[in-house]
């Protein structure tokens, strides 16, 4: 399948990586967790970072979150090394996607609500809907004893039996908006993204992203999950209020906080005065085998 398009650049050799935030809010600390962690390990690796925003999901689209999102990471001093990359521009490559999967009996459209798959705990393996629904999604169809492993570049093995644990998963919901997993599958596969760098709460998503990239021919990247951090009561920092923006016009402090949640040592950057500075020095002093595996908690506990 060709998914590349007009806006995005082919797949080349070495280290591609990318952060992609949704534009849903202002970036707090745990998203900028991940813009660190990813530009990091992608400059140590010699190879490009880039941006994307994903901006498919319109109901939850906060308006004026993306242009936000983007001057915050300018002002953290981390440039994409390529345009950034819309979702939003990319809908005729979510479609063809979906129309090969369907040609080749792969998909399916399917009139199931949550309500309709309350007795079956959510998961999807046959469709009880009655009656149909004017517009139905379309979901993969996951064969019985499909299960996906994967080692992952911090948190190790992780295997999952997509058809027992998830079922046939959503590519296009009921609403229009395209699902999470396709989108960033083609995307992945379009920017030439070998290797993706992003929160833990994704890991077990992972698996149907092989799955799903397995059925359209597409290559798997290599996948490390950082850490997230966590509020006081061990919430998701960004579901939580303690979830506040970063602060823009003083990101030393910020990325000095991040650096050391990161599990790299603080001496490293003592003394840097300025952003250049600062981050020359993270990206020269960088240690991937010290980063941290476990969640972070998020209240003000200084690392040792």
């Amino acid at each position: 399948m060709n998914v590349t398009g007009d806006s995005a650049l082919p797949p080349t050799a070495g280290y591609r990586g990318r952060f992609a935030p949704s534009p849903t809010g202002p970036l707090h600390p745990g998203s900028m967790l991940a813009a660190f962690g990813s530009w990091l390990l992608a400059r140590h690796a010699g190879g490009q970072w880039l941006v994307r925003i994903e901006d498919v999901d319109g109901p939850r689209e906060v308006a004026g979150a993306a242009t936000a999102q983007l001057a915050t990471l300018a002002a953290f001093g981390l440039h994409p090394d390529e345009p950034v990359h819309y979702q939003s521009r990319r809908h005729a490559l979510y479609r063809a996607a979906v129309g090969q999967l369907l040609q080749q009996g792969k998909a399916f459209h399917c009139h199931c609500s949550r309500a309709d798959l309350a007795g079956q705990q959510g998961i999807h393996r046959h469709c009880v809907a009655r009656p149909p629904r004017p517009q139905p999604a379309i979901r993969l169809r996951v064969a019985d004893g499909s299960s996906v492993a994967f080692d992952d570049g911090l948190q190790g093995r992780f295997a999952q039996a997509v058809d027992r644990d998830v079922g046939d998963f959503v590519l296009l919901r009921a609403d229009g908006c395209w699902a999470y997993q396709l989108a960033v599958v083609v995307d992945d596969a379009g920017q030439g993204i070998s290797d993706v760098v992003r929160g833990a709460d994704l890991l077990d998503s992972t698996p149907r992203q092989i799955l799903l990239q397995r059925a359209l021919g597409l290559p798997t990247p290599r996948y490390l999950h950082l850490p997230l951090l966590l509020d006081a009561q061990g919430g998701k920092l960004s579901k939580s209020l303690a979830a506040q923006p970063v602060d823009a016009t003083d990101p030393l402090p910020t990325l000095r906080w991040l650096w050391r949640a990161l599990g790299q040592p603080a001496a490293a950057l003592e003394g840097t005065v300025t952003l250049p500075e600062l981050l020359e020095r993270a990206v020269a002093a960088f240690q991937p085998q010290r980063l941290r595996r476990e969640s972070i908690k998020a209240d003000g506990t200084p690392f040792p």
